[in-house]
């Protein structure tokens, strides 16, 4: 890993105001869910029953029905920077959510399990500072997130902070890979604007062991969208959240910039007529250790840890 932590170069406001123009990611739902499928089946290999749960980067709160059904006992804190996705997770999730959770309390006594948790909420925080109590979470759950945050390193110091010892977190981020036919179109083109930048996969499993965090895996794969027509290809970039990279070209594109890109990017096609554009999708899982290691080495442990047991990790059944 490099000596110093990898930083990305993203505009954090840029973010915000990009995500807040988004209504409720409706457009990018193709992707999220996709994503957030393939991290619930990474799940099922795992021996975890949280009691409470953060949904990091929650948006307009699209993963808490498969957070509810996959635990329904948890409760469940949806956390996001962008005001307006709050606001329509909680009007689409708290209302509904409180009346399901009656109707499960009222199935959980017919049929004599545990009643289900109550209704969601939903914070208004930075990723790196989500001012949640320490060691007040079972499960940090990310999905597609972590990329957008221009240092994911104290992402994952404060994850560690809030998760219990033997707590776990699962994300899924972009990686390197991602959007590389645009970037090609981009400089083909000769057009002078900054894009993203995304951290690999690798680096992020030693940030997590140098973060407090054991048995992290990795793993990582690139998904390959296919398109008609150029146009086509940037209304879904800017559905997943444009472009917030510090550099890039301000104000509005002119007729001829976009004709340009249009060009470079119609010059890819395949001999199947379509476009093609890269998505690489890292996803990873890890354990909040007991213990931290500092610079020089140094094991600290945390008189919570002391005495504490280790739950079961293998696969069920």
């Amino acid at each position: 890993m490099p000596a110093t932590p990898p930083s990305l170069p993203l505009n954090r406001a840029d973010v915000v105001r990009q995500f807040a123009r988004r209504g409720t990611l409706e457009k990018a739902r193709f992707l999220y869910d996709e994503t957030a499928a393939r991290m619930i089946d990474r799940l099922s290999y795992i021996r975890l029953q949280p009691q409470r749960l953060l949904d990091a980067g929650c948006g307009a709160g699209a993963n808490l029905p498969l957070l509810r059904e996959r635990y329904p006992g948890a409760a469940y804190v949806g956390l996001d920077a962008c005001a307006p996705l709050l606001a329509a997770a909680r009007e689409a999730h708290q209302p509904a959510a409180t009346l399901a959770a009656k109707l499960g309390r009222i199935k959980a006594r017919l049929a004599g399990s545990a009643p289900q948790r109550g209704a969601p909420e939903f914070v208004l925080a930075d990723l790196a500072d989500t001012r949640l109590p320490p060691e007040s979470l079972d499960l940090v759950w990310s999905n597609l997130a972590l990329h957008w945050h221009p240092e994911p390193h104290t992402v994952l110091a404060e994850w560690r902070r809030i998760l219990r010892v033997d707590g776990l977190v699962m994300f899924s981020c972009l990686g390197p890979g991602t959007l590389r036919e645009l970037r090609t179109a981009i400089g083909v083109a000769g057009l002078r604007t900054a894009t993203p930048g995304f951290v690999d996969m690798h680096d992020f499993g030693d940030l997590l062991v140098e973060n407090g965090f054991a048995d992290p895996v990795m793993d990582q794969e690139t998904l390959t969208l296919t398109y008609q027509t150029p146009q086509r290809l940037l209304e879904d970039v800017q559905a997943l959240g444009g472009n917030p990279a510090q550099g890039r070209r301000r104000g509005l594109a002119t007729p001829t910039w976009r004709a340009r890109l249009y060009d470079a990017l119609e010059a890819q096609r395949g001999q199947d007529g379509l476009i093609r554009l890269s998505i690489e999708v890292a996803y990873g899982h890890a354990w909040r250790a007991a213990a931290r290691r500092n610079a020089q080495g140094v094991t600290h442990v945390q008189v919570s840890a002391i005495g504490r047991g280790r739950p079961a990790r293998d696969a069920a059944g």
